[in-house]
């Protein structure tokens, strides 16, 4: 009875951790892309002195990497032009932060990102 106890109880806890987003993702693909895309060009266009910036980028990172979680494997949303461009600009802002945590982004990146992101948000929109 102890060990069905303790199974069970280890069952719950596993499907309500793995039940609800830390980010607030809806599961809708074309809510999501528009989200996380203007909550990354928010985080792109902080300052470099800004105080906040630190805590903005560590969601950033957990909202890209929850947003990659959720769309990457779907057949039917990786295939999409938006998503190959969201994924794009997703892996250059991840490789910046993981090799640069320091450094602000480059002006070169920011504007690759801040095109990547728009794009990314007007063809989910569309539908492509």
């Amino acid at each position: 009875m102890l060990f069905r106890s303790a199974v069970v109880l280890g069952v719950s806890l596993l499907l309500s951790a793995c039940s609800g987003s830390s980010t607030g993702l809806s599961g809708n693909y074309v809510d999501d892309t528009v989200s996380v895309a203007g909550s990354l060009l928010s985080t792109i266009a902080l300052a470099a002195d800004d105080p906040g910036r630190s805590e903005a980028e560590t969601q950033a990172r957990a909202l890209m990497n929850d947003y990659m979680a959720r769309y990457r494997p779907r057949s039917a949303v990786n295939g999409l032009s938006s998503f190959t461009t969201m994924q794009t600009a997703l892996n250059s802002l991840a490789g910046h932060y993981a090799n640069y945590p320091n450094r602000p982004l480059p002006e070169a990146l920011q504007s690759r990102l801040s095109k990547e992101l728009k794009k990314a948000e007007s063809t989910a929109t569309r539908g492509a």
